[in-house]
């Protein structure tokens, strides 16, 4: 069978839709060898060592109903003219924490960390590179009640609401003691044999705590940053990426196949049919690689995952709906 695969891709003779037999399973050499065997736009890499197909699943934390709570769409009546390429982290290379990637441990808190990061990105955007802030993926996850089930799901838009509402507090890695409220969640060893600890399957929700962490100089309630408004984006392609562009990074959110947990480079489309569940990212940018058009994305699973943290993702085409499930707001500077 893969030597048939092997000379079909040798001549581009295999549909960029080719779908991967689902008796082989995800975290398998065969499902590497596989996908990089069709001919397909990107290709595959071991991701994940010596962890379960639940600890993975676990990872995929927004909430199915999340359709429910999409905030208002906005419509921008200016689009002006799209680049072929756009990347935030050279757009605004005065803003640190757009190219930082975060990792969100063994917690389904990816709808939180997708909120914060664009939201630090936007505070730094607004305000001209006046204000640095590493909004806390602790506080929310921790504290936001409507925002869904902390490390079991959470919805995108209803953190957004929060930021609004509510505020949320600085706070950056685990260990890091930068700001308010750093994250409590240990980075864990889901990729490569390394340095960090093993994984736990069953993490709890960090309680939430009203103050800050020893040391320092702020209070919990003086330390609160809020956004001015919190909304969804169409699904326009054009819309998102005026929106990027005008504001900054977004958070959007996507299904799954099993196949994406082996990404390495290139632009993924996904060859699967197994759903593992739904995801949130951060969006800060776009481009063509090799005639097919691409996001760029942020993952929050640490830079030991696909292209040092970073995925492309096809686009245009609402690819596992990347383009349906656009958050974003405005900061309050």
């Amino acid at each position: 069978m893969l030597t048939r695969i092997l000379f079909l891709a040798l001549f581009g003779l295999v549909s960029a839709r080719t779908i991967i037999p689902p008796t082989i399973h995800p975290l398998s050499q065969k499902m590497i060898d596989y996908i990089n065997l069709i001919n397909t736009t990107w290709k595959a890499g071991k991701n994940f060592e010596g962890v379960s197909m639940k600890y993975i699943k676990g990872l995929m934390g927004v909430h199915p109903d999340n359709d429910r709570y999409k905030l208002p769409e906005i419509h921008h009546n200016y689009l002006g003219k799209i680049p072929t390429s756009f990347d935030s982290r050279q757009q605004w290379p005065n803003c640190p924490s757009i190219g930082e990637i975060r990792d969100q441990g063994s917690c389904g808190s990816c709808w939180a960390f997708g909120a914060v990061e664009a939201m630090s990105d936007r505070y730094c955007v607004a305000s001209g590179g006046k204000v640095k802030v590493e909004v806390s993926a602790e506080d929310l996850l921790s504290c936001c009640w409507t925002c869904g089930m902390g490390c079991n799901g959470g919805f995108p838009g209803a953190a957004w609401s929060y930021w609004v509402h509510e505020g949320i507090v600085s706070g950056g890695l685990y260990g890091s003691n930068v700001g308010c409220q750093p994250y409590l969640i240990r980075p864990c060893e889901h990729h490569i044999n390394g340095s960090r600890p093993p994984c736990d399957e069953s993490q709890n929700t960090p309680k939430c705590v009203s103050m800050c962490e020893k040391g320092y100089n702020s209070t919990y309630s003086a330390d609160k940053h809020y956004g001015k408004s919190s909304y969804s984006v169409s699904s326009s392609i054009n819309q998102i990426q005026t929106e990027i562009m005008k504001n900054g990074p977004v958070e959007g959110s996507f299904t799954v196949y099993s196949d994406f947990i082996n990404y390495k480079s290139g632009v993924y489309q996904h060859h699967t049919s197994e759903v593992l569940g739904m995801h949130a990212i951060r969006i800060l940018g776009w481009g063509v690689e090799n005639d097919t058009p691409y996001w760029l994305v942020a993952n929050s699973w640490n830079t030991d995952w696909g292209d040092k943290g970073y995925f492309k993702i096809l686009r245009g085409k609402d690819e596992c709906g990347i383009e349906s499930q656009i958050s974003a707001g405005l900061p309050k500077i």
